[in-house]
């Protein structure tokens, strides 16, 4: 294609709008928004007016957008989770490049409808797996490619959510309830078994998984408390670490702090319109009052080719982000959001890795930089016509989403499963 894609972007939410819209905005060279499909007024015309989109393209379902002939190259599809399935299909067949945010639908069943949608359409497609675009991801894969830890034997990861994060999204959120959404597992942490299958490079052959909804339920609730935050009695709220007033009041708005996630709960951010938002809107439910139903906490054993092993802990109750060991016949590797940190067992030497030196610019997105790294791969295939740059294609993503089925179903089961 050799010129600037032309791109719609249907759904303006966190991801849409936040995300990859924010790219574009702060890189107008790689490509262009004709067009929007957003059903709240603000941030459809909040999107359309950053990126000049004329009124005629403000459209406010993915349907009106879609009903039209092709006029643009790709679609970036960041509708809720079980809005997937249409848009996708439908962009295939109008012949338009696809991002997906992840994950690609609620059910293997879908899923599977999409790629088969798009491998008969033959487009360029890629699911949002932002962390296999990280320069870390890519620095981790080059040591192990380089023999520096031997033969790769076990994987250990940590997904900490955050206290806040797990009453932000999954407990008062827009992803707190499995039959609105989806489960946990594949809504946070397919991320992370995607990202295990990409480090182990051989299919995962055997699942195990264990987990609960342990703390934000009616049992948790403290002597006293409302059923809103703002109605709560001070002496009951202020010890509270998962009172809304704290999070987005006290710890954001009130130091100057705008943005995710308290645009998430209203365009207003001045104290009186957070506090109003608080009093009518979701965000301000008491953790313990609110139709959640997603885990708190899960664990997940993984069997790969090979006999390798990995685990997966995801928890809301650490504040330390993603963490991971590595662990191979001649050494092991330690990362987190700061640093990766090399082991040799045969000298006993160690070498760190600073991960904000190896950033380029894609950094200050988010994800580590996996957003903005995930954009320009996907833009440039777009430009270029090499998709070998989209990491996240159709077949191994489709295999990374059936070992996060597998796993949910042997949560529910207690039985060891093939992913499949």
């Amino acid at each position: 294609m050799e010129k600037k894609p032309k791109v719609i972007v249907l759904g303006c939410g966190g991801r849409g709008k936040g995300a990859y819209a924010r790219y574009i905005e702060m890189h107008p060279d790689e490509a262009e928004i004709v067009a929007v499909a957003e059903p709240r007024d603000y941030y459809r015309n909040s999107t359309g007016d950053a990126h000049h989109v004329p009124e005629e393209y403000r459209f406010r379902s993915w349907e009106e957008a879609l009903s039209r002939p092709k006029f643009a190259d790709a679609v970036l599809i960041c509708t809720m989770d079980d809005m997937h399935e249409g848009p996708a299909v439908k962009a295939a067949e109008l012949g338009y490049g696809i991002l997906l945010e992840k994950p690609i639908a609620p059910t293997a069943e879908a899923c599977r409808r999409i790629v088969a949608a798009v491998k008969k359409a033959g487009v360029p497609f890629a699911v949002c797996h932002v962390l296999r675009y990280t320069n870390s991801t890519r620095k981790i894969k080059e040591l192990i490619a380089g023999g520096v830890i031997g033969d790769l034997v076990s994987i250990q990861r940590l997904e900490g959510v955050g206290h806040w994060h797990q009453a932000h999204s999954f407990v008062r959120g827009n992803w707190r309830n499995e039959k609105e959404t989806s489960f946990m597992l594949l809504q946070k942490c397919c991320h992370d078994l995607d990202w295990i299958r990409y480090i182990m490079g051989v299919p995962c052959t055997r699942v195990q998984s264990f987990g609960s909804l342990h703390h934000f339920n009616a049992a948790g609730k403290p002597a006293g408390a409302a059923d809103r935050c703002p109605d709560c009695p001070g002496e009951v709220e202020s010890m509270c670490p998962y009172s809304a007033i704290k999070i987005y009041l006290r710890d954001r708005v009130c130091q100057g702090t705008k943005g995710w996630p308290t645009d998430v709960v209203t365009p207003d951010m001045t104290p009186e319109g957070v506090m109003k938002a608080l009093r009518e809107g979701p965000y301000g439910r008491c953790v313990y009052a609110c139709d959640n139903d997603v885990v708190d906490n899960q664990v997940v054993n993984m069997e790969f080719e090979g006999k390798r092993t990995a685990t997966l802990t995801m928890t809301a109750f650490c504040n330390d982000g993603r963490q991971t060991r590595i662990f191979g016949t001649r050494g092991s590797i330690q990362s987190d959001a700061k640093m990766i940190r090399v082991t040799e067992f045969l000298t006993g030497k160690v070498t760190e890795y600073e991960i904000s030196k190896l950033a380029d610019d894609t950094i200050n997105s988010g994800h580590g930089g996996g957003d903005g790294g995930l954009m320009n791969a996907f833009l440039t295939a777009l430009r270029t016509g090499d998709r070998s740059l989209i990491l996240s294609g159709t077949d191994e993503t489709l295999e990374s989403h059936l070992m996060v089925f597998a796993s949910e179903e042997s949560r529910h089961t207690g039985k060891v499963l093939e992913p499949r």
